[in-house]
């Protein structure tokens, strides 16, 4: 079956800076819930939320790599996790992301993984 990559985007600023931990956790059981959901549909692949703040980016220029610190300062939106599910179609992976809790910060962008 089809394997389909949720990358799921967000705003830089998309938690308040007051959030509690309480509100955190409550954000966090949303997401779990829905995975449980996935796991028990039998559709769940794999996910992660990815560090905030932190990363690198390369860039090959002529013979050398450049390595610079990432994501930027300046973009407004990041990839903040993922998700990897197994969907018949486009039209299934959409129809399993609709209840997603990560649509109150972000878009969820959805790639078919190719085969190797």
């Amino acid at each position: 079956m089809p394997k389909y990559l949720l990358l799921l985007h967000e705003p830089v600023d998309a938690l308040p800076a007051d959030i509690t931990p309480e509100e955190i956790q409550a954000i966090i059981q949303r997401y779990t819930d829905w995975r449980t959901r996935l796991v028990t549909a039998g559709k769940f692949v794999d996910g992660h939320k990815l560090r905030d703040g932190e990363g690198r980016v390369l860039r090959r220029e002529a013979d050398k790599v450049t390595v610079t610190d990432g994501p930027y300062a300046e973009v407004r939106e990041v990839i903040g996790g993922l998700f990897v599910i197994e969907a018949a179609s486009y039209d299934e992976a959409v129809a399993l992301s609709e209840d997603c809790p990560h649509f109150e910060f972000g878009p969820i962008e959805i790639r078919e993984i190719e085969p190797t």
